[in-house]
């Protein structure tokens, strides 16, 4: 990160922190490193001054870091250097708008991730408008992470020569450029292939890109964007559960291990180096077990 990234005028408030860090407060260089750090992403991140920043400025670029995979510890951590940053300059007098309360806690141990249950889901992609271009291709992606899995990085990434359709698989591009091969349920496929055939090439307009999803203006979707088409239709239909991308991969994870599916395979499906990272399923697994047990057993 440049000085370059940051106005003269935000950085002076950022040495004005770190002196009062240093100094006053008397934290450790490892604390008052970590926390300029995090100041300096967010001021580079959101590019505005400091007096003018609101809420919902900060609410936006947490949704960007959970939607990056950044873990709730790390978010946490980030909120707290923020909130130090901004409650410095009020007591420095510095006018600035911001209110901390309306920003949400970040909670530092979530254990097990979101899922939506296996008719929760159905719900979900079931009550996708499919009647125009955008909508189409909303229910093809959505479709597509659930039937496999991938993370929102690996579909976003897609070109259109990845879609082996004969084959009913897709390549998928991993972390540390790691390619697997992951099948598609049918009925998602269809879907995949309709959107190909018919929504694409009216969302192209004429551009040549080898995206296999693509936005309003004929170029890729951004983490964001599907971020956002997917907390649109969830307000839409009046779903009160928390739903991120990370949402359908772990539906994902979770299902096929209700049904029955060996974790080694499960890992291999998403991608994991290690066994280990794949393990956290096994415990809403077993949460799956006592309740199913707790529901049918004549003395549960």
């Amino acid at each position: 990160m440049t000085r370059e990234s940051i106005s003269a005028h935000n950085l002076a408030y950022v040495h004005s922190f770190k002196y009062f860090l240093q100094v006053e407060k008397g934290l450790s260089n490892n604390t008052v490193d970590g926390y300029i750090h995090d100041v300096k992403e967010f001021l580079v991140c959101i590019g505005k001054d400091a007096e003018s920043f609101v809420a919902q400025d900060v609410i936006d670029f947490f949704v960007s870091l959970q939607e990056m995979g950044l873990t709730n510890t790390s978010v946490a951590r980030k909120r707290s250097a923020l909130k130090g940053f901004f409650d410095f300059l009020i007591a420095e007098d510095v006018p600035c708008s911001i209110e901390f309360d309306n920003v949400p806690a970040i909670h530092y141990s979530q254990l097990l991730p979101d899922i939506l249950n296996k008719d929760e889901m159905a719900f979900f992609l079931d009550s996708i408008d499919t009647s125009t271009p955008l909508g189409l291709r909303n229910k093809a992606l959505l479709e597509l992470m659930y039937a496999t899995g991938i993370r929102i990085s690996e579909g976003i990434g897609m070109q259109t020569h990845d879609v082996m359709w004969s084959d009913e698989m897709i390549r998928v591009m991993g972390k540390g450029s790691k390619q697997r091969v992951v099948p598609v349920a049918e009925s998602s496929l269809k879907w995949l292939e309709r959107y190909y055939l018919t929504a694409r090439q009216v969302l192209l307009k004429e551009k040549q890109t080898a995206v296999l999803f693509l936005n309003n203006r004929g170029g890729g979707l951004s983490r964001m964007g599907v971020w956002k088409i997917i907390q649109k239709h969830r307000e839409q239909i009046g779903l009160k559960k928390h739903v991120s991308p990370h949402t359908f991969r772990h539906s994902f994870a979770t299902h096929l291990l209700e049904n029955g599916a060996n974790l080694r395979v499960i890992q291999m499906l998403l991608g994991h180096a290690s066994i280990n990272t794949t393990q956290i399923y096994t415990n809403i697994d077993t949460k799956y077990i006592v309740a199913q047990h707790k529901k049918y057993h004549p003395r549960g």
